[in-house]
C-alpha cells in the first residue's frame, strides 16, 4: 500500500507542475492574440463604409463565381439564394450545386427560379481526379446568372469541386447552403483581395460569421443594424463562442500570415491555387481547414509571398444549434476535422522549411486547439481522484479550481469587449449584459459539455466517413422569414 501511496504522490507531484506550465503558456498565448486583435482592430475603427463602394465599383474588383453546395436545405435554400441575387457586386454568378438531397430541395429551387435544364458539359480538368456524376445543368429564366447542378451525393466537398469545375470566373466564394449574407459582405471580403501590396496576393479571404436565430429575414437579407441576442442558453453560448473565435484568434493569427482556418460557411478563394492544391479533399470532414492548411503548404513551397487574409466584420449569418444533441455532434465533427488536417500535413509541424505556419501555428492548434479539451478533462479526472484518496491540497485545488474559472471567463468577456469596441451588433443594452452575464458561467457548463464532446471524436477517428455532411436540422421558426417580394431578374 505504501508503494501505491508513494507512486500517487509522484505521480500527482509531476501531473500538477506539467499542467501548471501548460496552463502558463495558454494563458500567455491567449493574451498575446487578445492584444493583437485589439491592436487590429483599433487601427481598422473609423474606416468610412463608402470605401467599399467606390473602390469596388471600379475596372480593379474581378467577377466572381459563387459555389453554393446544398444538401437537404429546403428551408433555407431559397432564401440564401434570394440573398446572394440582391449582393453589391458589379459582375458576379451563383452555382447551386444540389448534392443529392433527399427531401424536396431540388424541386424547390427549380420551381421558385424558373429553372430549365441545360445542355451544358462539365470538363473534368485541373482537378487530381472528377466528382460524382452530376445528372443536369440547369440555369434560371428569371436571373442569367444563376445556374443549378444536380449530382449524386458525394459530400460537401465533392459538391463544391463540381461547382469549381463549372465555374468560368477567377475567384470563387464557397457559401453554406443556409447561410444569409449582409449585402455588403461581397464588398468586405474582397477589399483585401483588391488592397494586395505589389508583389503580394490574396489567394483566400474570410470575415465573421454571426449567429441569426430569433432574427428576422426579409427578402433574403437579415438587417444586421437590428441584430437581437435570442434567448436559448445554448445559442447565447455560441454567440459568445463564436466572437472569441472570430474576434480574437482568427483576426491575430491573419495578421501574421498563420491563420489556418478561413469559415466554411463563407470564403473567398483564387480558383487557380485552388485547382493547383487539387480541391477540396473528399476523405475529410474538414474540407475547408485542410484547404486552407494545403494552400499555406503550397505558398511555402513555392516561396510565394501570397497570403490568407480575415475580416473582422460580420459578413454572413447562420443558424446555429439549439439542440443540445446537435450541437454535441457538430463540436464532434469539427475536433474530428481539425485532427485530420493536422494529421494529413504532420510534416509541417516544428519544420522550419514552413516558417511561421510550422513553428507557430501548428504548436498552437495542436497543443492548445486539439490537445487542450483532452487535458482540461483529465485535469477534472485527476482532482476527483486525488481528492478521495486524500493526493490533492484541498485549499491550493480550490484556488486553482477557482483561478482557472475567473480566467475562461474574463477571456470571454475580453472578447465580448472587442466585439462591443469594434463591431456593435447588439444594439441593446440588455442583449448584451445577458452575454456578459452568460460568460461567466460558461467554466461551469458549457465550456465542460464542449470538451467532453472534442474528447469523443478522439474514439472515432480510426473510422472513416467519406464525403460526410454536418448533420444540422433546421427549423422554420429559428429564423423569421417575412414574406418573399420577387428579386428582379438580372
Amino acid at each position: 500500500m505504501n508503494g501505491w501511496l508513494e507512486f500517487g504522490y509522484e505521480f500527482f507531484f509531476w501531473f500538477n507542475r506539467i499542467v501548471f506550465f501548460y496552463i502558463i503558456a495558454v494563458v500567455f498565448v491567449y493574451l498575446v492574440l487578445f492584444l493583437t486583435s485589439a491592436f487590429n482592430l483599433r487601427k481598422q475603427i473609423g474606416i468610412p463604409e463608402m470605401q467599399y463602394d467606390e473602390m469596388l465599383t471600379t475596372k480593379f474588383a474581378p467577377p466572381l463565381s459563387i459555389i453554393v453546395p446544398v444538401y437537404n436545405e429546403e428551408i433555407g435554400a431559397v432564401y440564401s439564394i434570394r440573398s446572394l441575387l440582391g449582393i453589391n457586386y458589379s459582375q458576379y454568378e451563383v452555382i447551386v450545386v444540389n448534392d443529392g438531397s433527399k427531401d424536396n430541395s431540388l424541386e424547390t429551387i427549380i420551381k421558385e427560379f424558373d429553372m430549365f435544364e441545360m445542355q451544358e458539359k462539365i470538363v473534368w480538368t485541373g482537378l487530381k481526379k472528377g466528382t460524382k456524376p452530376v445528372r443536369k445543368v440547369y440555369g434560371s429564366r428569371l436571373h442569367s446568372n444563376l445556374f443549378l447542378l444536380d449530382k449524386e451525393n458525394g459530400g460537401k466537398a465533392d459538391a463544391l469541386n463540381a461547382g469549381i469545375l463549372m465555374s468560368k470566373y477567377p475567384y470563387f466564394v464557397s457559401i453554406d447552403g443556409d447561410t444569409i449574407l449582409d449585402t455588403n459582405a461581397i464588398m468586405k471580403v474582397m477589399k483585401p483581395i483588391i488592397e494586395a501590396k505589389p508583389g503580394e496576393e490574396i489567394i483566400a479571404s474570410g470575415g465573421s460569421v454571426g449567429i441569426a436565430n430569433g432574427n428576422r429575414i426579409d427578402r433574403g437579407y437579415l438587417n444586421s443594424g437590428k441584430v437581437s441576442l435570442v434567448r436559448h442558453p445554448l445559442v447565447v453560448m455560441q454567440v459568445i463562442e463564436y466572437i472569441r473565435a472570430f474576434l480574437m484568434g482568427r483576426m491575430s493569427l491573419s495578421r501574421y500570415n498563420i491563420l489556418l482556418i478561413v469559415s466554411g460557411a463563407f470564403s473567398v478563394f483564387r480558383k487557380d491555387w485552388v485547382i493547383k492544391a487539387g480541391g477540396y479533399d473528399t476523405e475529410t470532414v474538414g474540407e475547408d481547414m485542410e484547404l486552407v492548411v494545403r494552400l499555406h503548404r503550397l505558398i511555402r513551397e513555392n516561396k510565394s509571398k501570397a497570403r490568407i487574409a480575415f475580416l473582422p466584420d460580420p459578413v454572413c449569418w447562420t443558424e446555429a444549434p439549439e439542440s443540445l444533441s446537435v450541437l454535441y455532434n457538430q463540436r464532434k465533427r469539427w475536433h474530428k476535422g481539425l485532427f485530420q488536417s493536422l494529421y494529413r500535413h504532420k510534416k509541417m509541424m516544428l519544420n522550419p522549411k514552413y516558417g511561421a505556419i510550422g513553428m507557430l501555428a501548428f504548436p498552437y492548434f495542436f497543443f492548445i486547439e486539439f490537445l487542450g479539451p483532452a487535458i482540461e478533462l483529465l485535469g477534472y479526472f485527476v482532482v476527483i481522484f486525488g481528492l478521495w484518496f486524500n493526493l490533492i491540497n484541498i485549499p491550493y485545488a480550490v484556488l486553482f479550481s477557482l483561478v482557472m474559472i475567473i480566467y475562461g471567463s474574463f477571456l470571454s468577456m475580453g472578447a465580448l469587449l472587442l466585439e462591443e469596441w469594434s463591431q456593435r451588433k447588439y444594439k441593446k443594452l440588455s442583449d448584451f449584459f445577458r452575454l456578459f452575464v452568460y460568460a461567466l458561467t460558461e467554466s461551469f457548463w458549457y465550456r465542460p459539455l464542449m470538451s467532453i464532446s472534442r474528447m469523443h471524436s478522439l474514439f472515432e477517428l480510426g473510422r472513416r466517413k467519406r464525403g460526410e455532411w454536418g448533420r444540422m436540422t433546421r427549423k422554420a421558426g429559428v429564423l423569421h422569414h417575412q414574406e418573399e417580394v420577387p428579386a428582379q431578374p438580372k
